[in-house]
């Protein structure tokens, strides 16, 4: 085997750099969507991507044969099934919801923006799955609403406290009235 043979089954630094790019990138993700853009221009995607910002999320396109090496290195499952076509990945580090609402909303926009699928830390998502995931409030109202949950029984309480001093003075002030007429 002459040295030529030897170098040219090395993988370039640079494929080495994005392979290792996409697998941290795969570990830091709350979680990542898999969309085809098949058809779609430049100014398209820029659009997709400034929607998916306010949601903490990265809409990126990488080649299919580096992001399954790269799934394959991190023990991420569900995704390679949906590395097929030109494929590009969405990864999500801030408000889940929120970055599949924006995914949704711009693939109605974008008819040629198809969501495929993706994973939500170990659980494998469908692309019904990112849909009714877009469906949720935001982390947010969701908070609020909790928060309203634990506040509820709690001012009910206090209202039963206040009432009971409240109708003993009224009982007293009718008694003491009673007395005096």
């Amino acid at each position: 085997m002459s040295e030529t043979d030897t170098h040219a089954r090395e993988p370039r630094a640079d494929k080495v750099a994005t392979v290792a790019e996409i697998a941290t990138k795969l570990n830091e993700a709350r979680a990542v969507f898999v969309t085809e853009y098949r058809g779609m221009s430049v100014p398209d995607m820029a659009d997709v991507r400034n929607a998916l910002r306010p949601a903490d999320a990265q809409h990126v396109i990488y080649k299919n044969t580096l992001t399954k090496i790269a799934v394959k290195d991190t023990g991420v499952t569900g995704l390679e099934q949906h590395l097929t076509g030109p494929t590009a990945l969405t990864f999500v580090y801030g408000d889940v919801a929120g970055a599949a609402k924006a995914l949704r909303d711009a693939s109605r926009t974008q008819p040629l923006l198809v969501i495929k699928g993706g994973v939500l830390g170990d659980a494998e998502l469908s692309a019904d799955d990112v849909t009714a995931l877009a469906d949720l409030p935001s982390r947010e109202v969701l908070l609020a609403n909790f928060a309203g949950a634990l506040q509820a029984p709690l001012v009910k309480t206090a209202g039963l406290l206040q009432a009971l001093p409240r109708n003993f003075a009224y009982g007293l002030n009718a008694l003491i009235e009673k007395q005096a007429a």
